[in-house]
């Protein structure tokens, strides 16, 4: 039983590891996009420079987000597993 449960253990972290770091690039991406096309528009039309800003804020705050869900989804995976108790138990007796 203690060796599935850390088994299980070192598959949450792994999979944890993996999402936030996709999540992390696919966000990185998504955001130089669209702060790249953000300039481009100011430089084209300097005068919509106000109406671009907050619009590309928005949308930066947006993406950002989707990133914290995956840091949210990844610390549940880690912490909030149901054989937290049994990997606890054995990482303790160590």
């Amino acid at each position: 039983m203690e060796g599935q449960a850390l088994q299980f253990f070192i598959a949450c972290v792994t999979a944890a590891g993996f999402g936030i770091a996709i999540a992390a690039f696919g966000c990185g991406l998504g955001q130089g996009i669209g702060l790249k096309a953000a300039v481009e528009g100011i430089a084209r039309n300097p005068e919509s420079s106000g109406k671009v800003t907050v619009t590309m804020l928005i949308g930066l705050a947006m993406i950002e987000s989707l990133c914290i869900y995956a840091l949210v989804v990844s610390l549940i995976l880690i912490y909030a597993h149901p054989q937290a108790a049994a990997i606890a138990g054995l990482l303790g007796a160590h």
